[in-house]
């Protein structure tokens, strides 16, 4: 009778390992394609080729003009305005304070050769995306992508993506609302 039982034991044990092998490698594959998910190459807005833009076509981002409070990311409320200086610079204020008197750094994304992007060299980006509702950048050198995502005429997110220094993928996301609220 204990004969019986012990290959019927080792069946189960059997059947337990594979049901169990199983349950990890599709986990594996799920984190895999995670992970492939949030490579720079499979997404568009994370994609760090540049992207050939007009000047007809850098007014879908006449949206983001104004003057804006943005929250989230672990730190205070901070207040930016986006202005058009002229058809190829849309330059971006940062303001001191929800007074907006004051301005304490500034900085500008110009069209050039097809190119719409700020800074250069290591510490600049460039425009990989634009559409009616967004705009995606990839660094030049070392810095962050980042998406600026229009959620109505009164709201974005700036979206920024990066990779830490283990290498997992890591997000932060920042409202930007209206200011003065309507």
């Amino acid at each position: 009778m204990m004969q019986r039982k012990l290959p019927a034991v080792l069946l189960i044990l059997f059947l337990t390992f594979v049901v169990s092998f199983a349950g990890c490698a599709r986990m594996k594959t799920r984190y895999r394609a995670h992970n492939a998910a949030a490579s720079p190459s499979a997404t568009p807005f994370l994609s760090s080729t540049p992207k050939e833009i007009t000047r007809a076509e850098l007014v879908k981002l006449r949206w983001i003009v104004g003057t804006w409070r943005g929250t989230g990311g672990d730190v205070p409320p901070f207040y930016e305005r986006y202005k058009f200086e002229n058809d190829t610079t849309l330059v971006v204020e940062t303001l001191a304070d929800e007074t907006l008197s004051k301005v304490s750094d500034e900085s500008r994304f110009v069209l050039r050769d097809g190119h719409f992007g700020s800074g250069t060299g290591d510490s600049g980006s460039v425009a990989t995306a634009l559409d009616d509702e967004s705009v995606a950048f990839a660094p030049t050198g070392k810095g962050n992508f980042f998406r600026f995502q229009r959620q109505s005429d009164n709201s974005w997110k700036a979206i920024l993506n990066w990779t830490d220094k283990n290498g997992a993928a890591k997000e932060r996301v920042y409202l930007m609302q209206r200011w003065p609220a309507k």
